[in-house]
């Protein structure tokens, strides 16, 4: 049997914490696409054209899944 080293834990402590943020960093990366296409959609014609969009291409930029830039 191994016996782990108070080092040990805290390496595997750490990295753990590591996948844990950078899972919540994908999250947050993922609602915020999420949203923004949503609110992309909502938008008048003339708030597109403002913004340089036709209706087309927020249609195309809202049908992508949230995890695609």
């Amino acid at each position: 049997m191994s016996t782990m080293s108070v080092n040990d834990v805290k390496v595997r402590a750490y990295r753990a914490a590591r996948r844990r943020r950078r899972l919540q960093a994908i999250i947050v990366r993922w609602w915020q696409r999420l949203r923004s296409r949503y609110e992309l959609m909502s938008l008048t014609e003339t708030e597109l054209r403002d913004i340089g969009l036709s209706r087309g291409e927020a249609e195309f930029e809202s049908s992508k899944p949230f995890w695609q830039d």
